[in-house]
């Protein structure tokens, strides 16, 4: 198993370019299914959730080509057929390819997907909505199979504004009869960026980015071109450590309105940010004041930054606090933190952080994606050699961190 070493304390400076999102391209690489001409994605993060979905499309029978950040994938020779165990499990975005199986071939057989453990996240409403629009469900053992004569456009209400299962909902429906409509869908930048990406290819698609999202059904798609936004979680999560140890740091290719909750909350402890068009630029804040976070479905603070932003607020004077309201493990950080010399409490769904307090290097565990950013910052501020182990859970999500931190002048390697 791989892992990172990294001797802390040393300042950041320089530049770094933001890649792709990833929560945005794992969706829409299962939806090039849904074309009937090649698709050519830019700006793609590499990623080994990318590897993994293209294992996945390799297996069906398309074809896929990349070149440094483009992916080119050709659908036309894909034979709908059960999705292996062993490659489905491999990350939590393979439940994409039910939707865009069951939208194009009226069929999907996909094994429960894998992922992070952090805490129970049911995929009861995107089984729900394609049992609206027609489908049925059946479990078979650790496998779903899904089966539909015709999908037919419906109304679905949401009872959680989940984003996986709003654009499960959308891949199944934009070859289906008719309008579906999505109530009380997310408003995710992700969403937009994947209805866009469908509409580029002939989708009808209006209202993302709203609670209402509204579906034309059509009997094709065609090929197209698109260009992934962003990864608002992947500057977020370099924002924080400019706040820790930035010297000028400067954060290209962003979009800032999507880090406005983030940009919010650091100016409440202290942080400035100076914010360009495309860009941020960060220095190490002086003084760090106690803030108090509750994550929430967007535009509220979320929940992939609460695990980075717990590093920074040890570093904080006086006593914070993060709620967690959308996975209920996601606290599987603290520990580790606490060992490096933290003064961190759990109750519940709620952790009261007690700062500033010095951290020191130990060896520690990457229990999932954000979990592993949350402790890498730890590494970077404390004092001596941290070991970070389980980083096969980074490199799922944060495109090519050690080259990106060590380009600013960090000290930290791969084993």
């Amino acid at each position: 198993m791989q892992q990172l070493e990294i001797i802390g304390g040393q300042p950041l400076t320089g530049k770094i370019k933001i890649g792709g999102a990833k929560n945005s391209v794992v969706a829409i690489v299962p939806a090039t299914i849904l074309a009937d001409a090649p698709v050519t994605i830019t700006n793609v993060p590499k990623i080994s959730d990318i590897e993994a979905l293209g294992e996945i499309l390799t297996f069906l029978g398309a074809k896929i080509e990349r070149t440094n950040n483009t992916i080119i994938v050709d659908p036309t020779g894909i034979i709908n057929q059960e999705i292996p165990e062993g490659i489905a499990k491999k990350l939590r975005a393979s439940y994409y390819f039910m939707g865009a199986l069951l939208g194009k071939y009226k069929r999907a057989e996909v094994y429960f997907p894998g992922g992070c453990p952090i805490g129970p996240r049911p995929i009861d409403l995107h089984l729900k909505g394609f049992k609206k629009l027609g489908a049925t469900v059946k479990a078979d053992h650790n496998k779903y199979i899904i089966d539909a004569k015709e999908l037919i456009g419906n109304t679905i209400y949401l009872d959680i504004a989940s984003v996986g299962a709003t654009v499960n909902i959308m891949l199944a429906a934009v070859r289906a009869k008719g309008l579906t409509v999505i109530e009380n869908a997310a408003k995710e930048p992700e969403i937009v960026n994947i209805a866009t990406f469908l509409n580029n290819m002939g989708a009808k698609i209006s209202g993302a980015g709203t609670s209402v999202i509204k579906i034309m059904g059509v009997n094709q798609l065609n090929g197209g071109f698109h260009e992934v936004i962003p990864d608002r979680i992947e500057a977020g999560t370099y924002l924080i450590i400019g706040a820790l140890l930035g010297h000028n740091m400067r954060i290209e290719n962003i979009i800032p309105l999507h880090l406005e909750s983030l940009i919010s909350k650091l100016s409440e402890a202290g942080v400035k940010v100076k914010v360009g068009r495309d860009y941020l630029i960060i220095n190490k804040a002086k003084c760090l004041k106690s803030i108090n976070i509750k994550t929430l479905v967007y535009p509220g603070f979320p929940t992939d930054l609460q695990q980075p932003l717990a590093t920074l607020l040890t570093q904080c004077q006086g006593i914070s606090t993060i709620e967690e309201t959308i996975y209920e493990d996601r606290f599987n950080n603290i520990p580790y933190l606490n060992k490096m010399g933290a003064d961190i409490k759990i109750n519940q769904t709620k952790a009261t952080i007690k700062g500033p307090t010095n951290l020191k290097g130990a060896k520690v565990k990457a229990t999932d994606l954000r979990a592993g950013a949350s402790l890498i910052i730890g590494g970077l501020i404390a004092e001596g050699k941290t070991t970070v182990t389980d980083i096969n859970h980074v490199l799922r999500g944060y495109e090519q961190i050690v080259e990106k931190l060590t380009k600013l002048g960090a000290k930290i390697r791969i084993n």
